[in-house]
Formats: C-alpha cells, sequence, structure tokens
C-alpha cells in the first residue's frame, strides 16, 4: 500500500486515503473538522526530550533518525499497530505532520521505515 507525506497546513484530498496524525502535539490553529483525520497516534511520535533537542536542526538530521528508530525499537506495539492500520485499509494512507520541513522530520523516517518492510 502506498503511503504518503502530507503537511497538516495543506489541503485535504481524497487521494490522501487514510489519514493518520503522527504528531505528539496537536498542529497549532486547525481545528479537527479541517484537519480530518482518521488516527492520531501521537505515541509513536519523538519522545518530548528527543523532539525538543531536535528542534528541527537540518544538520542533527541523521543523528535525529537513529536515536528516534532506536525509541521505535521499544515502542514495537505502536508500530505494529500503524503497520496494520496501512494493511488494513487497502488504500493510499497519509501520515500528517505539522513541521514545515518536509524533508526531515519524523514522518519522513516513519515512512521509511513502512516503505523498507514494505506494509
Amino acid at each position: 500500500m502506498p503511503v504518503n507525506l502530507k503537511r497538516a497546513y495543506d489541503d485535504v484530498s481524497k487521494k490522501d486515503g487514510v489519514r493518520i496524525l503522527v504528531d505528539r502535539l496537536w498542529p497549532r490553529g486547525i481545528s479537527k473538522e479541517d484537519l480530518q483525520i482518521d488516527h492520531w497516534m501521537k505515541e509513536v511520535a519523538p519522545s518530548d526530550e528527543l523532539r525538543k533537542w531536535f528542534d528541527h536542526e537540518t544538520e542533527k538530521f541523521e543523528r535525529f533518525k537513529k536515536k528516534y528508530k532506536k525509541e521505535l525499537d521499544d515502542k514495537s506495539d505502536l508500530m505494529e499497530e500503524l503497520k496494520d492500520i496501512v494493511i488494513k485499509h487497502k488504500k493510499n494512507v497519509t501520515l500528517v505532520y505539522g513541521a514545515k520541513d518536509e524533508q526531515h522530520n519524523q514522518a519522513v523516517v516513519l515512512k521509511e521505515i513502512l516503505d523498507r518492510q514494505q506494509v
């Protein structure tokens, strides 16, 4: 199944399929009605400590990825739940995130993991 990424601030589309918010914090200034998510998996997001350390500094992204993947190793039940959602829906799944940087964020890491495991 295709796993797509989309900023929370981008327009919602039917092509998004199942929309999963993967941020620990709700995106600022967006109502639940406007975001139109099907699942909010805040527990799969990076810990507050890791999120604050990374602070969306591009030069830290590779270290962030390693640390985040290590955190996810300890959350295997949540990753299984995420994989199950992707498999169950048999259509597009879009991981929704709030970060401005579209290439250096936790959703990119999650997509990489899901794609590698060929969910």
